[in-house]
């Protein structure tokens, strides 16, 4: 009975991380602009949360200053998903979801400076690494290069963003606490938004595939998708969670190819840089969960 579970817990695992890859060719398929699109990726899940929060009977009522460490967060996450998306616009979801892996590499040089460590040579030798990989990708072709700034710049904040959620998580609910921060989110992009003067009929005048595209990013890949990988860490281990984890560009890049075709197909070089950043990441995330438990 208990392998039979543990099963399940792998497939609906596996199911997760593709969702989570399948959230980038949304970006690609949904017309909107990045900035919209993540106003609607937003405001669409909060309702999703909060229905789950009330169904668990979670108290949402929480302190002033953990509402001002949420507001931080909500506006970190918030520009994260907009440079995300932005990388996706102006390159491609292969070179967006390639670049955005080094945020496991930027999580291991944040960490130290908030869980108060040294840095690792063995981390830096390992970043020295991608940077070579990045290279390797960036002379496939420099039109990329404005994606590529883009989705570096969204991996350090989902990195920034992982780090300070490790510290909140210990005293709140993950659902309360990802429910703050996607409000706090959405309320900052709407002050940007009323100040460019952008809430217009024309911004809410969606095509009907747009407003399909939009409820599957906020339900299934934003809420649901949440709420599932935090459920899963009551039956699975974190080595395997976090091994498993580094699969979403893979699964992210052959949904592509199949969906766009030509148009994600990249030459060798891409691979061999791809390949390269791939493999530290993996080999990274082995070494700190060895690492931490001896």
């Amino acid at each position: 009975m208990h392998q039979k579970s543990n099963i399940r817990s792998y497939i609906k695992l596996h199911f997760i991380i593709f969702i989570w890859g399948f959230t980038a060719i949304l970006g690609a398929l949904i017309s909107l602009e990045a900035i919209p699109l993540v106003w609607y990726r937003l405001a669409l899940a909060l309702p999703f949360l909060f229905i789950w929060i009330k169904y668990k009977k979670l108290p949402l009522k929480v302190g002033v200053k953990s509402l001002v460490m949420f507001a931080v967060g909500g506006f970190i996450i918030a520009l994260h998903w907009i440079g995300f998306f932005m990388a996706i616009k102006l390159a491609n979801v292969s070179v967006a979801l390639v670049t955005l892996s080094t945020g496991a590499f930027f999580t291991s040089l944040l960490e130290p400076l908030f869980f108060k460590r040294r840095i690792r040579p063995i981390e830096v030798f390992f970043g020295l690494l991608i940077v070579g990989g990045l290279y390797i990708i960036f002379r496939v072709d420099n039109l990329y290069l404005y994606g590529m700034l883009w989705a570096l710049f969204a991996a350090f904040l989902s990195a920034l963003f992982s780090v300070m959620n490790g510290l909140f998580v210990k005293k709140h609910s993950g659902f309360v606490l990802s429910f703050y921060q996607l409000l706090f989110g959405v309320l900052a992009i709407s002050v940007y938004l009323l100040f460019q003067g952008d809430f217009t009929f024309d911004f809410f005048n969606l095509s009907k595939s747009d407003w399909v595209y939009l409820i599957i990013l906020a339900s299934v890949c934003t809420a649901y998708a949440f709420a599932a990988s935090i459920d899963l860490m009551k039956h699975l281990s974190p080595y395997t969670i976090m091994l498993s984890i580094n699969l979403e560009p893979i699964y992210g890049i052959l949904l592509a190819l199949l969906i766009f075709g030509e148009k994600e197909l990249m030459g060798r070089q891409f691979y061999l840089g791809a390949l390269i950043i791939l493999a530290i990441v993996l080999l990274n995330s082995i070494l700190k969960i060895r690492n931490r438990k001896h």
